[in-house]
């Protein structure tokens, strides 16, 4: 139960931030002993992929901040973010127990589901994130971009940090974020519907 808390939250995690869960894991198994990465994944651990991995992180912390620029970068992380979620799934769902299932038996026995699973919570993730960023730039002209960016990354870190040292925590806080999110951006939606209702009858 746990490693499947741990690898649902690595992939919230990467609905929000692509890259911070996978730095997580590929630094983790590379200068630890709390994961242990088989041939077929240790491409992750590589020193060409941690810094792939970590120039795509700073490319993604700073554009995410920039208004217009976010937006672009949504639909580009469309793919990206899934496809982060089914591989930190896949690989963080055995995490507690210091071992990393074999990608190379996803599509024996149906091992393959996790990483479908994963794909799925981060699109999810992504999607509601994504419409609630376009609600709020278009809410407040793009100015609230870098604090909803910061916010973001703060909750994709933690975690993905809590993910592997307390998934319970972990699911917890992603889950709440995304509530939470979700909450805010039917409130305004709301507000939205109510401030033209009033302009309608006073423009009658």
């Amino acid at each position: 139960m746990l490693e499947l808390l741990t690898g649902a939250s690595l992939a919230l995690a990467a609905g929000l931030n692509a890259y911070i869960p996978l730095l997580a894991i590929g630094l983790l198994s590379r200068f630890t002993d709390f994961i242990a990465l088989p041939t077929t994944w240790s491409w992750i651990e590589s020193d060409i992929a941690l810094i792939v991995i970590g120039v795509l992180l700073v490319i993604e912390l700073i554009a995410d901040k920039i208004p217009a620029v976010d937006t672009v970068n949504d639909v580009i992380q469309t793919i990206i973010r899934p496809a982060s979620g089914g591989i930190v799934f896949g690989s963080g769902a055995n995490a507690s127990t210091v071992a990393v299932a074999d990608p190379s038996a996803f599509f024996e026995n149906n091992q393959w589901v996790p990483v479908a699973i994963g794909v799925g919570l981060a699109l999810i993730t992504h999607l509601v994130k994504t419409g609630f960023r376009i609600a709020a730039t278009a809410m407040f002209v793009g100015f609230a971009s870098p604090l909803l960016s910061t916010f973001e990354d703060g909750v994709s870190a933690v975690g993905s940090f809590l993910a592997l040292f307390a998934p319970v925590l972990a699911a917890l806080l992603l889950i709440g974020a995304i509530i939470g999110i979700v909450m805010l951006w039917r409130k305004r939606k709301e507000k939205t519907r109510q401030n033209r209702a009033v302009a309608n009858l006073t423009g009658s």
